[in-house]
């Protein structure tokens, strides 16, 4: 009941592979010119002149301008909250103090 079944062995000869004498081989066929595929696209190309480089170069810049204010803000709008809490921990605690000493 408990024993394991296992499949009968293969018993087909293994398989040899003949090989014809290297004089009988054909001989092999040079290999064909790569054939140029002309490149067709659908999109337009796109031209850039001098006024929209321009126009490039300085709407990146007030992306940049704008990312930098806004993460320059929010790290001041941290750091001024970390000193009302540590001016609020240290009034606290001389209020405790003052208590405890009367």
């Amino acid at each position: 009941m408990f024993t394991p079944k296992y499949p009968p062995k293969d018993t087909a000869p293994p398989a040899t592979t003949i090989r014809p004498p290297a004089s009988d081989l054909p001989a092999p066929a040079p290999p064909a010119a790569p054939v140029p595929v002309p490149v067709t696209s659908n999109r337009p190309v796109v031209q850039l002149t001098p006024g929209s480089a321009l126009a490039l170069a300085a709407g990146g810049g007030a992306v940049v301008l704008v990312v930098g204010a806004v993460l320059v803000s929010m790290l001041l709008a941290v750091a001024i909250t970390g000193m009302s809490v540590a001016v609020c921990a240290l009034v606290i605690r001389s209020i405790l103090n003052s208590e405890r000493n009367r």
